[in-house]
C-alpha cells in the first residue's frame, strides 16, 4: 500500500455553465433578484455536474448560485432537495453561507435551485499549507463544540444510522458484488473486515450536528473564519466521525497522515479508541468500494478521488489494527 508519488486527484467535475442553464431556470434567478445577471464565475471545486456559479448583478449585487437536474445527474436533485431543507435550518452562527432563495421544479427535469449569500473567500492550498491546515483544526474543534448538542433535531435532518457510507457493510459489498481488488492486502484482511465493520452502527450514535463530506473544497478561508459549504449530507451523530471522515483527504492532498491530524482534533481525542478504529475501517470500506465502481454520469473525475482517499485510509487501517 505504498504511495504512488503522483499528484492527487482533484475534487472537480464538469459544471454547467450560467448560459448553459434553460433560459426558464436563469428567468427565476433573475426574477428572484430583481436585477439581471451580467457576470456569472464558475467554480471548479467540488463533483456537482451543475450550476455553481458567483454572480453578479448590474448594480453589483453578488450572490453564489446552484443549479442541477436529474438529466445531469439522477442523485443529484435529491441531494440539492435536501441541502435545502439542512441550510434552512442552520443557526445563524454556524460558519456556513445563508441560503437565500431556492426552488425546486418538477417539469419532468428536476431543476433544483439554490442561491446563498456571496462568501468572500478561497479554498485551502494544495498541497495543504500548514499555517492554513492550523486555521481549519482550530475551526473544526470549535464547530464541534458549538454543533453538540446539535441545533437541529434529529428529526428534522435524521441520525448518523441513515447515512449510508457508515451503515451499509461497504467490505461486504466489495466482496459479494465480486468487485476488483484493489491490493493483496484487501484480499487477506477482507473478512476481518467485514466482521469489524457489522459493529459500527453500534457505536456511532452521538448528540453532535455533522457536515459529513468536509474535504479542503468544501472550506473557504475569509478574514473573519473558515465558512465550511455544501451541507446536504449532514446528521446527527458522534463527534468523532466528520474528523476521521476528514483525514484521509489531509493526507491524500499533501498534508500530516491522519493519526497525526486527529490528535489535534478535540473530538477524536475523546473518544473510545475502539469506536475511532471501527469508524475508521468503514470508511476505509467505502472509500475502497465506491472507488472500485464504475464512473458516475456527469462526474468524471470521481472514482479516481475515492480510491485515492481509499489508499491512505487502508493504510490508516493497518497501521491502528497491525493487520499484515
Amino acid at each position: 500500500m505504498a504511495s504512488t508519488g503522483q499528484p492527487p486527484p482533484r475534487a472537480q467535475g464538469q459544471r454547467l455553465a450560467w448560459a448553459q442553464l434553460p433560459a426558464h431556470i436563469r428567468d427565476a434567478i433573475e426574477d428572484w433578484l430583481g436585477e439581471p445577471v451580467v457576470t456569472a464565475q464558475s467554480m471548479a471545486g467540488g463533483f456537482s455536474p451543475g450550476l455553481a456559479s458567483r454572480l453578479t448583478t448590474r448594480p453589483g449585487r453578488r450572490v453564489f448560485a446552484k443549479a442541477v437536474s436529474n438529466t445531469l445527474n439522477p442523485m443529484s436533485p435529491t441531494l440539492h432537495r435536501r441541502e435545502i431543507r439542512v441550510a434552512s435550518r442552520l443557526p445563524s452562527g454556524a460558519p456556513a453561507p445563508r441560503l437565500l432563495w431556492s426552488s425546486q421544479e418538477d417539469d419532468g427535469e428536476e431543476w433544483v435551485v439554490l442561491v446563498f449569500e456571496d462568501v468572500q473567500g478561497r479554498p485551502p492550498a494544495q498541497p495543504w499549507d500548514p499555517a492554513e491546515l492550523d486555521d481549519v483544526v482550530d475551526a473544526l474543534n470549535r464547530l464541534s463544540a458549538e454543533l453538540t448538542p446539535s441545533p437541529i433535531a434529529t428529526s428534522e435532518i435524521d441520525d448518523i444510522l441513515t447515512f449510508g457510507p457508515l451503515v451499509r457493510g461497504n467490505w461486504s459489498y466489495l466482496k459479494y458484488d465480486n468487485l476488483p481488488r484493489i491490493d493483496p492486502w484487501v484480499n487477506r484482511n477482507l473478512d476481518r473486515m467485514i466482521e469489524a465493520e457489522q459493529r459500527v452502527g453500534e457505536v456511532i450514535a452521538g448528540d453532535t450536528l455533522l457536515h459529513l463530506d468536509l474535504r479542503g473544497d468544501n472550506m473557504l478561508l475569509t478574514d473573519d473564519g473558515v465558512v465550511i459549504v455544501d451541507w446536504p449530507h449532514a446528521r446527527v451523530g458522534a463527534a468523532w466521525i466528520d474528523p476521521i471522515g476528514f483525514a484521509p483527504s489531509v493526507a491524500m492532498e499533501g498534508g500530516p497522515e491522519p493519526e497525526d491530524l486527529i490528535a489535534r482534533l478535540d473530538a477524536t481525542q475523546s473518544a473510545d479508541p475502539e469506536h475511532v478504529t471501527l469508524g475508521i475501517i468503514e470508511i476505509a470500506g467505502f472509500f475502497t468500494h465506491q472507488g472500485a465502481l464504475p464512473p458516475v454520469e456527469g462526474l468524471p473525475g470521481l472514482r479516481a478521488f475515492q480510491e485515492a482517499q481509499g489508499a491512505v485510509a487502508r493504510r490508516w487501517v493497518a497501521q491502528r489494527t497491525g493487520w499484515e
